[in-house]
């Protein structure tokens, strides 16, 4: 065997034990949260490439349960903050307060300082806020008074979005959206999830507390034993690192880039970020997929997390009626994309 093979085999049985330690995790998940298999593997990727992500829909679809569990399946640091128009930055980053004892201030860190940080309808706050959040994202790093705080690793910001026309909400502009690698638009459950939805809730029951009861919620009976470690974490990321890229790979990624900046509808195109995006997210789905290497169907399924909260539609196109993913399907399709991996417009 000569070097080049047996690389190539090391690498094929490093991706069978990070695809062990992945289908564990998956499957813990499963016990809590009904279906949304799309949004896990979206999260695993962003976990796997350190790069955020944007969940956009409604409330009520288990995306704080889903962040949790799939913190407690790691062993990973958790926390939520609910954004509101009259949260302020040092709320999220932190303070120096007055410790009248000492007669000095001292540092108080914010939920920031964590692993994994849901931002609950990140679109409530006011743009202040959403800046301070978007630059730590950046920098991954906190100045509180005269000093610098580095964040943890892994570190990763799960924001959530409602649908901009609802009441009291603020559109992030686009150059904070590009600071996103994926916005993962999730969709209510189809029938037979909601029914297993409603069978799992009417199991719950109830516990004694105190003098009296308290019903079970879906949090109450997660569980709490994590699967993997912080360490196949890492190995996972490491693999990710180890995907290979063809040449032709990264030619196909350039080509829909520069479409985007081309294209006759589109008024803003991606940046040089949607293209990494791309690169990394498409190598973590090859390891999630079991395979050390990329093939054209990764970026096809992953271009709308990828692309789309980049772009911007001109008004010519707008009066048309037509929308970013129709335009977007069209582009995948004229390179070859098959409509079951472009999925269908809404």
């Amino acid at each position: 065997m000569n070097s080049s093979a047996a690389s190539q085999h090391e690498v094929s049985e490093e991706v069978l034990k990070n695809a062990q330690f992945i289908q564990a995790v998956r499957d813990q998940v499963a016990t809590v949260v009904v279906g949304q298999d799309e949004v896990v593997e979206r999260l695993l990727i962003s976990l796997f490439t350190g790069g955020h992500i944007l969940l956009q829909g409604v409330p009520g679809l288990a995306k704080t349960l889903l962040v949790s569990v799939l913190s407690k399946s790691i062993d990973l640091d958790f926390s939520r903050i609910q954004f509101t128009i009259d949260l302020l930055p040092s709320d999220i980053l932190g303070s120096q307060i007055l410790d009248q004892k000492a007669n000095e201030f001292v540092t108080r860190t914010g939920p920031i300082f964590t692993n994994l940080l849901l931002a609950d309808e990140i679109n409530r706050a006011a743009p202040k806020v959403q800046g301070a959040l978007l630059e730590a994202m950046q920098e991954r790093k906190v100045t509180i008074g005269n000093e610098t705080f580095s964040l943890p690793a892994p570190f990763l910001v799960i924001a959530t979005q409602n649908p901009v026309e609802q009441a009291g909400t603020f559109e992030l502009p686009e150059a904070q959206l590009d600071r996103f690698m994926l916005c993962h638009r999730l969709d209510y459950p189809d029938p037979s999830e909601e029914r297993e939805v409603l069978k799992r809730n009417m199991a719950l029951g109830i516990r004694r507390e105190d003098r009296g009861a308290v019903v079970n919620t879906e949090f109450d009976v997660m569980q709490q034993q994590p699967v993997g470690t912080a360490d196949d974490l890492v190995a996972c990321m490491q693999a990710v690192n180890d995907i290979h890229v063809s040449d032709t790979f990264v030619e196909h990624v350039i080509e829909v880039i520069n479409r985007t900046r081309n294209h006759p509808n589109i008024e803003l195109g991606c940046s040089p970020r949607a293209g990494i995006a791309l690169v990394k997210a498409s190598r973590a789905r090859a390891l999630i997929q079991g395979r050390n290497y990329v093939i054209p169907e990764d970026l096809f399924v992953l271009a709308e997390d990828v692309i789309l909260h980049r772009i911007r539609l001109n008004y010519e196109a707008l009066a048309d009626g037509l929308t970013g993913k129709g335009v977007l399907q069209d582009m995948l399709r004229d390179l070859g994309a098959t409509p079951s991996l472009v999925g269908r417009e809404d």
